[in-house]
């Protein structure tokens, strides 16, 4: 019998597959086993919407922690650990589910569930393939991409930029729905860097930041690497992942050269 509270959400738009496609891609889902994901308790299957379940996470998502009024700042520590956390569970997803083009696909502060010790639980990942092609971009956070904006396409590289646009919201305490002065987010740190404004990006209320700059603007060069709009550029998530888990308190004695050149 299972006694833990659990979360029942509905999909409607998992409609793409049949039953038996759906099986065989939730049992998938359900084999994945990592510390920073949230695992799929079960499913069901119905013609007009799917059920999947988790487990409750009392202390909510990392968007709650950012942007609601009742909770209180997160240090930086808090954050550094996070990031770290979530790029660690990323980085797992694309080894397991290597024939995904989107092993994750909906990256985004909402979707990042913190345990009571602020451990990163990923959930709603995977779930790209069972949506309908012609309304994925109504619901996958993926396809507000560059890549898909300017050519209609994704790559394994768009979980980069999601990545990306969620260190830069991590750091700035910004949605990136929300746009300043009409540019995206990215756009706006990328020309406040350029303006030598970087001190002026970092959200106020995160406690400790004072002593800890040169860690924070190594995550924030990492973070507007991740959301280049040349494919070409934008880094591997391998080295990414890399970079971040470099990050550390002794960045604010010496700085990561290859880190901070963009």
């Amino acid at each position: 019998m299972y006694d833990d509270p659990v979360v029942v959400k509905r999909h409607k738009q998992l409609n793409n597959e049949g039953k038996e496609d759906f099986d065989v891609h939730m049992r998938r889902l359900g084999r994945l086993n990592h510390q920073n994901l949230l695992p799929l308790v079960a499913y069901h299957y119905m013609k007009g919407e799917k059920l999947l379940v988790s487990n409750y996470i009392e202390n909510g998502s990392l968007a709650t922690h950012l942007h609601g009024n009742n909770k209180p700042s997160l240090e930086w520590e808090t954050r550094l650990k996070i990031i770290k956390g979530v790029a660690r569970g990323l980085s797992y997803l694309h080894k397991e589910l290597p024939t995904l083009t989107l092993p994750h696909g909906n990256l985004k502060s909402s979707n990042v569930l913190l345990d009571d010790n602020f451990n990163p639980l990923l959930c709603d990942y995977g779930l790209t393939p069972m949506i309908n092609p012609e309304q994925v971009h109504l619901f996958i956070t993926a396809y507000k991409s560059p890549e898909y904006a300017l050519k209609g396409g994704i790559s394994r590289k768009t979980d980069v930029w999601c990545l990306g646009i969620l260190i830069l919201e991590l750091l700035t305490g910004k949605f990136p729905e929300n746009y300043v002065n009409k540019t995206s987010l990215a756009t706006w740190v990328t020309e406040m860097v350029k303006e030598k404004k970087s001190n002026q990006v970092f959200d106020k209320d995160m406690l400790g930041a004072k002593a800890k700059k040169i860690g924070m603007m190594n995550l924030l060069k990492i973070g507007l690497s991740c959301c280049q709009e040349d494919l070409n550029v934008r880094p591997e998530l391998n080295q990414v992942v890399q970079e971040i888990q470099q990050l550390n308190d002794a960045d604010d004695d010496q700085v990561n050269s290859n880190i901070l050149q963009c």
